[in-house]
């Protein structure tokens, strides 16, 4: 195969999107629609990938990853104008260029590399990709010759009665041979109502000097549909999110109610795991084998290990270690570590803070900036008091240790090995290991107290 470069078009304001931002930076899946246009171009193999960015380019262009090369069109001039804009950077080139819009994320590599070979087989100078439509209305129609060639591409606008009924319509994705596509938009102008410099014009100037313009019909016409607007984007965004839970319950993942259910692209998940309805997986998010994950999740950029149970709660840039559960409704905030065999119950929020193996924080607890050892327990309503309003402070409470029910822990503050805190203790000092601390007012009983008050009450209510 011939050497070849991507241009992606991706300068547009996409004004009907109303909104603040470009429409190429709006999210399918987790990911700005345009990334999965420029990965699949690098996954079909092109040898060199250019995005033309205009609006906001660098707002665009900070959101983008790869190896790929940015050409700016500082005025929007038409689909014709943006490819202009990237010969200096293809000067000399020779091979392919395809053409492809920022807005079809659903474009897969086989399409791009099944016309490629289509391209290069027939010898053709330009290829377009087309589709059959069921309702082809405002899009341009391809208009074949007898050895099924593309004749012309007819606007509908200017299209007959005739040409109206034709179903195969042009994607606006293209495959040029570079030198014949740079040749052809020297001789191109703008004299047409809206000013501007249309790529579907190239296509006629090659076809005119005697070069060969062919077709290659896609098999799923989903494939290039574009996002112009919200409605659309939620379309797009469907169809991208049924892709991904497939791969998912065809590598051995159950899914329990897919139509309820949210993962994204770059999740990965092992085998004989089963997700719930209502869970969302976001992120750089990594789910081990033969895990329970909801419902009613949320889990991003975290790394679960093997045989975890997570149920109503959420979990964000966090490491859960193999067996551990958690919840239902705990919190589990960044740069959190839940080791192994860990219970973390109820209404639970950990933040920041390292849990050792097999230790047990089974309800209504807060744990920030800690470092908490092995076989650990805290009880009901601890609260590790880790802010003075200035600064956070660390506790570390060691191995085996027992915190009772409604202790607070004022850091900075050492629990040693073995220890016991009493319930309702508030631990300002530091604990030696094998050690019980009580921390708390001594009861006081006054009996009588409640009937002489209640007398003085209502002998005020009669004044």
């Amino acid at each position: 195969m011939l050497n070849t470069a991507a241009l992606i078009l991706a300068a547009g304001q996409g004004t009907r999107m109303k909104s603040n931002y470009p429409k190429v930076v709006h999210k399918v899946c987790g990911h700005p629609m345009v990334q999965y246009v420029i990965d699949t171009s690098l996954q079909a193999g092109v040898d060199k990938c250019i995005v033309i960015t205009g609006f906001k380019a660098q707002e665009v262009e900070k959101q983008l990853k790869g190896p790929i090369d940015f050409v700016r069109q500082e005025e929007q001039l038409g689909t014709g104008h943006a490819v202009m804009q990237a010969h200096r950077v293809l000067a000399g080139f020779k091979g392919n260029v395809v053409v492809l819009n920022g807005d079809i994320p659903l474009i897969t590599s086989r399409t791009i590399k099944k016309m490629l070979m289509h391209h290069e087989e027939n010898s053709y100078d330009c290829c377009v990709l087309t589709a059959e439509l069921p309702d082809p209305v405002g899009y341009g129609r391809i208009v074949r010759d007898k050895r099924g060639n593309i004749k012309r591409i007819v606007e509908e606008k200017d299209a007959t009665k005739v040409e109206k009924h034709i179903k195969e319509i042009n994607s606006g994705v293209y495959i040029f041979n570079a030198q014949k596509l740079f040749e052809a938009l020297k001789a191109l102008d703008n004299d047409n109502k809206q000013g501007e410099y249309y790529l579907t014009d190239v296509i006629e100037i090659i076809k005119n000097r005697g070069g060969i313009v062919g077709g290659f019909k896609l098999e799923d016409h989903t494939e290039i549909k574009g996002i112009n607007n919200r409605i659309q984007l939620a379309e797009v965004s469907e169809i991208m999110r049924n892709r991904i839970l497939e791969n998912l319950m065809l590598s051995g993942v159950t899914i329990q109610d897919p139509q309820n259910t949210y993962i994204e692209k770059e999740v990965v998940i092992g085998r004989d795991t089963v997700v719930y309805s209502g869970t969302h997986l976001e992120g750089k998010t990594s789910i081990g084998e033969d895990c329970r994950i909801g419902p009613n999740c949320r889990i991003k950029d975290s790394r679960v290990e093997d045989r975890v149970e997570v149920a109503y709660s959420v979990v964000v840039k966090s490491r859960i270690k193999t067996g551990s559960t958690v919840g239902p409704f705990a919190y589990i905030r960044p740069d959190s570590e839940i080791g192994k065999h860990v219970k973390i119950g109820d209404f639970v929020e950990i933040k920041k803070s390292k849990v050792g193996d097999y230790t047990k924080i089974s309800h209504l607890a807060y744990v920030g900036d800690a470092r908490i050892g092995e076989e650990v327990n805290l009880g009901a309503g601890v609260i590790i008091v880790n802010y003075d309003g200035y600064k956070k402070h660390q506790t570390i409470i060691q191995d085996k240790a027992f915190v009772g029910c409604n202790a607070n822990l004022i850091s900075p503050v050492n629990i040693g090995e073995g220890s016991y805190i009493a319930a309702g203790s508030t631990i300002t000092d530091d604990v030696p290991e094998d050690s019980l601390a009580i921390a708390r007012s001594r009861q006081v009983i006054k009996k009588g107290w409640p009937t002489k008050k209640r007398k003085e009450w209502e002998g005020k209510q009669h004044e």
